[in-house]
């Protein structure tokens, strides 16, 4: 097997395997890319199938050398080691020659958070004298109720939300489906939206009937939304921090953790792949780490 073959075999195992986006998909390949071209020019006889560590070392010495981030080294070489436990999977190779070489040491970053005192009053700051504000405090409840990404809260389905059994099932990164409880507030501020506000909206355009979040001209909401309402909120609640909706996620995430939530379980709900993604919420105290959502989420009571 040459480089190409290898690395083409690579990509349609990450679409038909993996099912990841076209986006992943074209990042790993340009990673294996770059281990490709440095091989190709320093040891020209050397195939995917005999590279050795050394090597591999060697390729990343060289990346250190160019003066990339820690993170952009970090990235190639988990793109590499995918490449390489591709090739072990499918008996291509009897050893990983990448198991042991390591990238650069990061420094964590732990993500700002909300106090629940600033989510109370940014939830309360909303005006539910108005239609869009019952829509609006329906958003915010369950960003900060399910630790959703916005992606996932803009395409919302309507029979995705089983209300009456406490959970939402979410299309995450690359399409994959979880459930999410969601607890009695956020399920209170969802069934006034949709009971006086989504079911009594007549201008729903093609393809967006089944969508539970909608604007005045019946489209699904974006991204930009989202964020200019979560600005809107905080600064009409007097807040003096740079608030997204992402903030509303690290602050489920957070106050479940402090609360004495189980991390495996944090992990679920957040839809992370890795336990070690979540692992950052943990910086909090690791002695409370005990249960779930329903028990410990303060809204969700």
């Amino acid at each position: 097997m040459d480089w190409r073959s290898g690395i083409k075999g690579f990509g349609e195992y990450l679409q038909l395997e993996r099912s990841l986006s076209v986006h992943s998909i074209e990042a790993y390949l340009r990673d294996v890319g770059k281990l490709r071209s440095f091989i190709e020019d320093e040891h020209p006889d050397t195939s995917p199938l005999n590279i050795r560590y050394e090597q591999i070392q060697q390729f990343v010495s060289f990346i250190h050398g160019l003066g990339m981030g820690p993170r952009s080294q970090a990235r190639i070489l988990s793109g590499i080691k995918a490449f390489f436990k591709f090739l072990l999977v499918e008996d291509l190779i009897d050893v990983d020659p990448a198991e042991l070489v390591e990238g650069p040491k990061l420094a964590r970053k732990i993500p700002d958070v909300l106090s629940y005192e600033e989510i109370q009053s940014i939830l309360e700051a909303v005006d539910l004298s108005e239609p869009q504000g019952t829509r609006n405090r329906a958003i915010l409840e369950t960003l900060y109720a399910c630790g959703l990404r916005v992606s996932e809260l803009i395409n919302l389905k309507l029979n995705n939300m089983h209300l009456d059994l406490g959970f939402l099932k979410v299309h995450g990164k690359n399409n994959k489906e979880r459930l999410v409880p969601i607890g009695g507030a956020a399920i209170k501020h969802i069934k006034l939206y949709l009971d006086h506000v989504r079911r009594l909206q007549k201008n729903i355009k093609a393809g967006e009937e089944n969508i539970v979040f909608l604007n005045r001209r019946g489209h699904r909401l974006t991204r930009v939304m989202i964020f200019t309402i979560v600005k809107q909120m905080v600064k009409k609640a007097g807040i003096q921090k740079t608030i997204s909706p992402h903030t509303f996620r690290h602050s489920f995430a957070t106050h479940l953790v402090e609360g004495g939530a189980n991390l495996r379980a944090v992990q679920d709900m957040l839809g992370h792949e890795s336990i070690t993604t979540t692992e950052i919420y943990t910086h909090l105290d690791r002695d409370f780490l005990r249960q779930t959502l329903m028990q410990f989420h303060p809204r969700a009571k």
